[in-house]
């Protein structure tokens, strides 16, 4: 994953300074503006299915988590990056690389993630099979780098991947394997015959066709593993955009401000896509910003599209502000990711978060917390959430409106973080049908209301106004006009 919003920030064991504002932005993909619709019907009933599922889990776990630091970006070599000025680069990323030799979670429990993302109402998950520094959360035959190699290796469960996949498979989630095209820990990709002057390749393609050729078939083999031997897959999450043919480099792309080169980053996608969707058929593949057929759904990080979109999509926001685990992060509230939940859906998309696991293995309470948290709220309001889509009129003020697939409206009122439960709501649009019942999900019972002119108004129960802040937000089910 790319950077947060927040800045770099959080340095190597207080090494690293603070990013200058402009980084903010230097490490999120941007969504693509294009999109192709697949024509396989396995693909297309797959993806169907995921947009039902609303809400998922992705999860940031590596080295990085052990010195507690942003995800894998502070090994590049690009001048939005600071570090500290007392190390010499080639010294830091030894330093880093070194990491993989202390990096042991003992109290590795997928078992415990799973239960917790259930009870959070999340059906999908995507994990970390490899990040940007290249190191291998599964027992890959092509890499040393990796999770099996270091002091970790004789534990039962050494090969992570494969218990996390398999502990959400039987929580009945849809699973998803993140994978980073690019690997700077590859001879292949940063070459240390030349310096690493930034996120790309770092020699030229044109002049070395062969070592490129190696990394292609590096990458294939990789998620071949991936695809034959870690069970059923519905998703294949590849992150790192600026991997990717020259000819899909658009003004779109150059916007970014990430360099570019002058040859193209292919890593045979077509080869890749065959090979995966003969071993899971229906595949979904998430070529992130390289628009194509090979991006299935879109991607837009750390943020919410200010309007709906109308082809699938996915907004990725963090729990706290890093996607790994940073000590002393501050965590968004139950409440406001909620919010963004709602806002996400009613503009027809999904929400995946992003937590970031200790490095010993376990979550951290806050992050365990806020999560069944927000479980409570779906376990009460899910039937406006999930297997629906967006309305024509997605929002009135903070209202938004939601349907089910047998045509039950939902609206969906958010409420001020801390404040009163109102005795009465209004919202413009979306009228029930003259005569027909509105019910509150959160009792279950119906509330009385009438229409004037365009607008419903609401009556609430006395009963909810007595403890400010319980409820993040009211959905109503009806039947509209």
């Amino acid at each position: 994953m790319s950077l947060p919003k927040v800045a770099l920030a959080l340095g190597l064991l207080g090494a690293l300074g603070t990013a200058p504002a402009r980084a903010q932005q230097q490490g999120i993909h941007q969504q693509s503006t294009e999109y192709e619709a697949p024509t396989d019907p396995l693909v297309v009933q797959k993806l169907d299915k995921w947009r039902d599922q609303k809400f998922g889990l992705i999860l940031h776990w590596g080295l990085y988590a052990v010195p507690g630091i942003i995800e894998s970006w502070s090994i590049c070599s690009e001048d939005w990056i600071e570090r500290d000025s007392t190390i010499a680069y080639e010294d830091y990323k030894k330093r880093y690389w070194g990491y993989s030799q202390v990096f042991n979670p003992v109290k590795f429990n997928p078992e415990q993630w799973a239960s917790v993302a259930k009870q959070a109402g999340m059906r999908y998950l995507v994990f970390t099979t490899k990040h940007h520094d290249g190191f291998n959360m599964f027992d890959t035959k092509q890499s040393d780098f990796k999770i099996t190699n270091g002091p970790f290796k004789n534990d039962p469960r050494a090969n992570v991947a494969k218990y996390v996949f398999d502990a959400f498979r039987k929580q009945n989630f849809m699973i998803g394997a993140y994978f980073s095209k690019p690997d700077w820990h590859s001879q292949d990709f940063w070459w240390s015959k030349y310096a690493t002057p930034n996120r790309n390749v770092n020699y030229d393609i044109k002049k070395y066709p062969w070592r490129w050729k190696h990394y292609q078939d590096f990458t294939y083999n990789q998620l071949s593993e991936l695809m034959h031997d870690y069970g059923t897959m519905d998703i294949l999450w590849l992150d790192g955009g600026w991997v990717r043919p020259r000819e899909t480099v658009n003004a779109e792309v150059r916007a970014w401000g990430a360099p570019i080169p002058e040859f193209s980053q292919d890593v045979n996608m077509p080869r890749i896509a065959a090979m995966a969707r003969q071993a899971q058929p229906g595949l979904l593949m998430v070529d992130r910003t390289v628009h194509g057929p090979y991006e299935n759904y879109q991607t837009p990080e750390q943020k919410v599209p200010d309007q709906p979109l109308a082809n699938p999509w996915e907004s990725c926001l963090t729990l706290a502000n890093n996607w790994g685990y940073v000590p002393n992060d501050v965590y968004k509230s139950p409440t406001k990711i909620i919010h963004s939940l709602v806002e996400v859906v009613a503009k027809g998309g999904s929400l995946l978060l992003g937590v970031g696991p200790r490095p010993d293995g376990t979550l951290d309470q806050e992050a365990v917390t806020r999560l069944l948290a927000i479980g409570k709220w779906l376990d009460m309001n899910g039937a406006a959430i999930y297997n629906t889509r967006a309305t024509p009129r997605f929002r009135d003020g903070a209202t938004y409106f939601t349907q089910g697939k047998q045509g039950t409206r939902y609206a969906i009122a958010c409420l001020p973080e801390n404040q009163p439960t109102p005795t009465t709501l209004t919202w413009t649009g979306n009228l029930p049908r003259k005569g027909s019942k509105l019910t509150l999900l959160q009792t279950g019972k119906a509330v009385p209301w009438t229409r004037q002119g365009d607008q419903v108004r609401l009556t609430l129960p006395a009963t909810l106004a007595k403890q400010a802040g319980a409820y993040p937000a009211l959905a109503f089910a009806f039947v509209a006009e």
